[in-house]
């Protein structure tokens, strides 16, 4: 029996939901694409009360999706939320020129014009204007921390990241003496799974230490995805702030403990 998308998805387009391999060509929803969908609209949930506190009537909105590969971040957002918004402005970035094409493609059917691709690198990418959130879904590595780049270069208002993946904090710490290794780490797995809590650590300290509200709470059910942490941040004050100075003092502290030097801070 055919389960009926609407009861879980709020957009307008069926045929989206197609192009996203969300639904089979013939409409269905299995169990895998109903999970998918489910946790489609989790996230968008999570990051909707960002979407609306920072748009205004006056000045819209920009978000920006840094390494968007097809774009399914942007037109979730879009079909969801931005289409309502008057002067919302969906910007994707991606290198790959084949997905930017038929990214526009789909935006074009599915009559998303507040919709913009832009094939670049995620450390090389500009946009016009003021930008009021930068997202990052599943950003591998140090893409992540372009993303945050990114925002801080064109003054984000907020931030919302799952990272993925991240190796280069671990390598550092397997570059460290084996005679000088905490046993937080002397392990190879305990060193990549630490390395990668480290590095996330150390992201939300530094946004932070310039101002930013952070919080990091669960994006899926630990059943789906191993990657499954959302980091949430909106610009509250300056890095003079006491909350961003205690920040800057403790994120200084964990780089002496540790003796990493992540890229971000680079």
């Amino acid at each position: 029996m055919k389960e009926d998308p609407s009861t879980l998805w709020r957009g307008s387009s069926e045929e989206l939901l197609k192009a996203l391999h969300i639904l089979t060509r013939d409409g269905k929803l299995n169990a895998d694409s109903r999970r998918k969908l489910k946790q489609v609209h989790h996230l968008a949930q999570l990051i909707e009360p960002l979407v609306r506190k920072l748009h205004t009537p006056e000045s819209g909105l920009t978000v920006v999706d840094m390494g968007a590969g097809k774009s399914y971040l942007g037109f979730i957002l879009t079909d969801l939320y931005l289409k309502q918004l008057a002067g919302a402005r969906m910007v994707s970035i991606e290198n790959r020129p084949e997905l930017v094409e038929r990214s526009q493609k789909l935006a074009s059917d599915s009559g998303f014009g507040m919709m913009e691709f832009v094939a670049s690198d995620i450390g090389e990418a500009r946009v016009e204007g003021p930008v009021g959130l930068v997202t990052a879904l599943h950003a591998c590595d140090t893409a992540t921390d372009d993303a945050i780049r990114f925002g801080l270069r064109h003054d984000a208002r907020a931030f919302a990241l799952v990272p993925c993946c991240q190796a280069e904090v671990a390598a550092q710490l397997g570059g460290i003496p084996a005679s000088e290794r905490s046993p937080l780490y002397r392990q190879a797995l305990h060193r990549r799974e630490f390395g990668s809590h480290l590095t996330n650590v150390i992201r939300t300290l530094y946004l932070s230490s310039l101002g930013y509200q952070v919080t990091v709470t669960e994006l899926v059910g630990w059943e789906h995805s191993m990657k499954n942490e959302l980091i949430l941040a909106e610009k509250k004050s300056g890095p003079e702030h006491p909350e961003a100075l205690r920040s800057k003092q403790q994120l200084d502290d964990l780089l002496q403990t540790f003796k990493v030097t992540p890229t971000l801070l680079k």
